[in-house]
């Protein structure tokens, strides 16, 4: 039994893989799937396109449409030459990437928020000071030219 991810249209679930073939496996996991339907199966760095061809209560037949490198999906190694991928829009997934991407994003966000904030506190700044000017200049205005001034 060796532990792997299963993906099921959207919903990704822990699945066993019980046999291994060149050209399919079978697997058992909880998931709702369908006789003839795609899921992805990954191991490791594997990826593993495969189509449902039966199920019996948890357990399901898998048909890859590629030959699958047997050893090294047992032995999880890693060689470039066997790794089996998914379509380009699969192979780089979301936690494989770096963080620096998002801590770049995350601090130019930040910046343009401060920027905004201080644009808004000298807009409100400058509102106050003209209406406080508004309100008290006209009765200064009268105490001046009472006072003599």
């Amino acid at each position: 039994m060796l532990p792997a991810r299963l993906r099921v249209g959207v919903r990704w679930s822990d699945a066993c893989i019980l046999n291994i073939s060149s050209r399919g496996l079978m697997i058992s996991a909880g998931n709702a799937f369908v006789e003839g339907s795609t899921v992805e199966v990954r191991r490791g760095a594997h990826a593993i396109l495969a189509r449902v061809m039966w199920r019996e209560g948890p357990k399901a037949g898998l048909w890859a449409d590629e030959p699958l490198p047997v050893e090294d999906i047992v032995t999880m190694a890693q060689s470039a030459t066997l790794e089996v991928t998914a379509a380009d829009s699969l192979t780089m997934e979301r936690r494989r990437r770096k963080r620096a991407i998002y801590d770049d994003s995350r601090q130019r966000a930040r910046a343009l928020q401060f920027a905004f904030s201080v644009v808004v506190a000298v807009g409100l700044s400058a509102a106050i000071l003209s209406m406080v000017q508004h309100a008290f200049g006209k009765p200064i205005a009268i105490v001046g030219s009472v006072l003599g001034g």
